[in-house]
């Protein structure tokens, strides 16, 4: 009977039913069938309300919409494009870099690509990179920053996992730049082979972009080093953040205006953070159930049956977490399958911290799978190209991603070096 009502309950998601219902739903069903009183649900939903670090999630993300809505994207552009648009395929890696540290604030591959593609393809393609390259080299540049901080799925990983944020925030600092590097390195060698152009470097030209970026530049370094410098914890950075963003972009700037632009902006943020609490408020719940019904224990006995190496069942997660980034967006992904599989990698030895690195990676890869990776779609609505051409144009940034992948997942020192160097305190 339980069967048949999660199998019902499933069929409703397929439907279009909302997934915090249906998450919520299976905790009730499987409660009920063990004759455990449902307020236990309600239990979790308190612990999550009391913990300080969730105010992060909302400060953040209004944040990352008020750069957003500004004209952050243009002038962050311009500040790269002037200090490296001089080496060959210098442009192409200025859309990394300045992707990644928007994506980084932002928490989103779909607003990257909207809010920043749409300026940097046009220019890609004027400057005589190919029309493959360019749009693959948007795709995959849109949740290219999802490992640096601030970002808002780590964020949520170090609540979800109850690891902490600041040393998150540390491990994923070298992956982050190793995959800016690598794909940086094929964006010149493709400069290299199709003869891009190239802009010498300018004096002037970097001074008048600095000067306009003069207000935003320091922000990755107030956040940053805040909170490595024990000025504050990571819920305050967020909230400095928060008051610096809107100060910055409302009165010095005046990209947004106070009383029109600043509540639609607040509207929709707290729309998203309203959707990643109810889910998360309602998975919490979930994950008590199957802790109290030992799944992770089960799941890692049928698993251990059939893998006994560490290095096997690395490979195995890594397929796994790309379907899931393939099939689910990446907040849903963190709340639903986190708690299932952090004590099953913790019998295999994989550290929480280095997971959570493993698994951010991988969610960004399959960002772009075929055949239903999310920016694929942002993508082809945003340029107006079919499917099957943002896909082949991407797969050559897919197989550089996958190598780079081998490396965070076999090389845990990427991950963990600098959190041991810097003895990372919780926030």
């Amino acid at each position: 009977m339980i069967v048949l009502l999660v199998l019902l309950l499933l069929a409703f998601m397929l439907f279009g039913a909302p997934l915090f219902s249906i998450i919520g739903s299976i905790a009730l069903v499987g409660f009920s069938s063990q004759d455990i009183d449902t307020a236990a649900i309600i239990a979790e939903m308190y612990r999550l309300a009391s913990q300080p670090v969730l105010l992060a999630i909302p400060l953040f993300t209004f944040a990352g919409y008020v750069l957003a809505e500004s004209r952050t994207p243009k002038r962050l552009v311009e500040l790269t494009q002037s200090l490296i648009g001089w080496m060959p395929g210098g442009l192409a890696i200025v859309v990394l870099a300045a992707c990644a540290i928007f994506t980084a604030f932002t928490g989103g591959s779909g607003i990257t690509i909207v809010a920043l593609g749409g300026l940097v393809y046009p220019v890609l393609i004027s400057e005589k990179y190919s029309e493959d390259f360019a749009l693959g080299l948007v795709t995959t540049s849109g949740s290219l920053g999802l490992l640096f901080p601030p970002s808002l799925p780590i964020i949520l990983y170090g609540i979800v996992s109850e690891v902490s944020i600041s040393q998150l925030f540390l491990a994923g600092i070298l992956p982050g730049i190793l995959l800016v590097v690598i794909l940086s390195v094929y964006s010149v060698r493709q400069g290299v082979s199709t003869h891009v152009q190239r802009h010498p470097f300018e004096l002037p030209r970097v001074w008048k972009a600095v000067n306009g970026s003069a207000w935003e530049i320091p922000l990755p370094f107030l956040v940053i080093g805040g909170i490595y410098g024990g000025i504050f914890t990571a819920t305050e950075a967020a909230a400095v953040t928060a008051f610096y963003v809107l100060v910055v972009e409302v009165f010095i700037y005046r990209d947004l205006k106070l009383f029109t632009d600043v509540p639609r902006v607040m509207k929709e943020s707290m729309v998203l953070v309203g959707a990643i609490l109810m889910i998360l408020a309602t998975a919490m719940g979930l994950t008590s159930f199957l802790i109290d019904q030992q799944v992770p224990q089960r799941l890692f006995e049928l698993i251990s049956a059939v893998i006994s190496s560490k290095l096997i069942f690395l490979v195995v997660l890594n397929i796994f977490l790309i379907i899931v980034g393939m099939m689910m967006d990446i907040f849903s992904a963190i709340i639903v399958v986190v708690p299932l599989i952090i004590p099953i990698a913790k019998q295999y030895g994989v550290d929480p911290i280095h997971l959570g690195i493993i698994f951010l990676a991988n969610l960004e890869i399959g960002y772009l799978t075929p055949p239903v990776g999310l920016n694929l779609f942002i993508s082809s609505f945003r340029f107006e190209k079919s499917i099957g051409k943002v896909t082949l144009a991407t797969l050559p940034f897919i197989v550089i991603l996958l190598c780079a992948l081998l490396a965070i997942t076999y090389i845990p020192e990427l991950s963990l070096g600098l959190v041991h160097w810097m003895g990372a305190a919780p926030p």
